[in-house]
């Protein structure tokens, strides 16, 4: 079939087919004819020119240290400085396998990391923030935890922040009282709970910096909740992780750094706090639950409170 190509969108994927336009004409593929993907990475930025050339110079180049194949999707959020330009370059000097989506303005984190998820073929999947950097020993430690567990439905590495202090990312399903102490104690949390083990654990949810699941999980699992705009969508998504029958696993003993911009950490009040507090009040209602976890606990089949 012949087709215009200005009419025409390219290399769109399906779960059982790929569809590419090339010369005008259109070439229907089946996936499995393809060759592999390993991974699939989805990355949002929003002015984010500070951080995202380290965070995708150090994605090539774990991904070159393992020789895996990859794709790396940019969803921009309407960044007015020079985050697209510095993303172009990368892309360019690297020769890298990197997709730039500019959406032209702000659509929140859902929608847009939804747009590189469905067009995403890897094996394993990771979503991660511009201001987390990859290293090739996490990556891969992280994928063979996968492919010996399958029960693990999401592995997560150990974030520090630039000078090693550590960073709490992974806690417990939320409820009022929870968010009050991450709002009030967050620095405190963080300097009492060091989690550095070096046992994998279960966790109820993991901050969206960076996670790893297999393709299996986002095809039964599915998208990002749009009714989110902001937050708690990484929340949301790791309890249908638990309620489609699968763990989330916490590696401390594998670590990466993220510098992390906290736009809602902590005690501040500015416009993504309010957005934080709109998702939270979606959040409970959607789970029907508020006060306490023993509610959840018991739909998901946990031992623990």
């Amino acid at each position: 079939l012949k087709f215009e190509k200005s009419k025409c969108p390219v290399n769109l994927i399906t779960r059982r087919f790929s569809v590419v336009i090339n010369g005008g004409y259109l070439w229907l593929f089946k996936r499995e004819l393809l060759r592999e993907m390993d991974f699939s990475v989805v990355i949002l930025t929003f002015n984010s020119q500070r951080y995202i050339e380290k965070c995708l110079t150090s994605l090539i180049s774990a991904f070159d240290t393992l020789q895996s194949s990859y794709e790396i999707f940019v969803i921009d959020n309407g960044s007015v400085d020079q985050s697209c330009a510095i993303v172009e370059r990368i892309k360019e000097d690297f020769n890298a396998n990197v997709i730039l989506e500019k959406l032209g303005h702000n659509t929140g984190t859902t929608y847009s990391r939804n747009i590189g998820l469905k067009r995403s073929t890897g094996d394993y999947v990771i979503i991660m923030d511009s201001d987390a950097y990859g290293n090739a020993e996490t990556i891969d430690g992280l994928r063979q935890y996968l492919i010996q567990h399958s029960n693990c439905g999401m592995a997560v590495p150990k974030l520090t922040y630039p000078d090693g202090r550590f960073q709490l990312s992974t806690d417990t399903f939320p409820t009022l009282r929870r968010k009050a102490q991450r709002m009030f104690f967050l620095k405190d949390m963080e300097r009492t709970d060091q989690s550095d083990g070096k046992e994998a654990v279960r966790v109820d949810y993991a901050i969206s910096a960076f996670w790893m699941f297999p393709r299996k999980v986002l095809e039964k699992v599915g998208m990002l909740d749009e009714k989110i705009f902001y937050a708690p969508e990484d929340v949301d998504y790791c309890l249908r992780v638990w309620k489609a029958g699968f763990s989330i696993n916490y590696l401390p003993m594998l670590s990466m750094v993220h510098d992390a911009q906290e736009l809602s950490r902590g005690f501040k009040i500015n416009k993504f706090t309010f957005l934080h507090i709109q998702g939270l009040l979606y959040y409970f209602i959607k789970h029907r639950y508020f006060w306490g976890l023993s509610r959840i606990y018991r739909r998901l089949g946990l031992d623990y409170e």
